[in-house]
């Protein structure tokens, strides 16, 4: 069976290296689950350059966690760029927060499963999720679902 090709947008980064916030549990768990490999894991060059605007010792700990769990870094280009201008366009990205439109379309051109965020204002709400499932689909791509971490690992007390 085919492991699930899962985004990793830049709120996971930042739960993985942060303690007392909200959904740093379900996050490590997910990164546990990676480590098991129930997961394919990515993220992207936007990711990164979100990373490098962070604290030097955050930073490196964040970028540290690329290596230790083998997420493959998916490039910068064209098409994701435009599909991600496409999203702005049609106003379910504010063009201010280019880079959560980024995020998406990346994901959806490089054909992952899942998009897992905890972005509730821009990116894992229901209007973005419908309205980019749309534009995906008039422009040919196939949507990964936008989900949080805790609705894709295993529930320890499911048994």
């Amino acid at each position: 069976m085919r492991k699930p090709k899962v985004y990793l947008e830049t709120t996971m980064f930042n739960r993985m290296v942060e303690t007392g916030r909200k959904y740093c549990d379900e996050t490590k768990r997910l990164f546990e689950e990676i480590a098991q490999g129930k997961f394919q894991p990515y993220t992207s060059a936007y990711v990164i350059q979100e990373i490098n605007d962070a604290q030097d010792v955050k930073r490196a700990a964040m970028l540290a966690l690329i290596a230790e769990y083998s997420i493959t870094v998916l490039p910068l280009d064209y098409e994701t760029v435009e599909l991600a201008k496409r999203y702005v366009k049609e106003g379910i990205i504010p063009e201010r927060y280019t880079t959560d439109a980024q995020h998406i379309a990346s994901a959806c051109v490089h054909e992952m499963d899942y998009i897992l965020s905890l972005n509730f204002q821009h990116i894992n709400k229901v209007k973005t999720k419908v309205a980019t499932a749309l534009v995906n689909q008039m422009l040919g791509y196939r949507s990964a679902m936008i989900c949080a971490p805790m609705e894709v690992t295993d529930n320890e007390d499911d048994g």
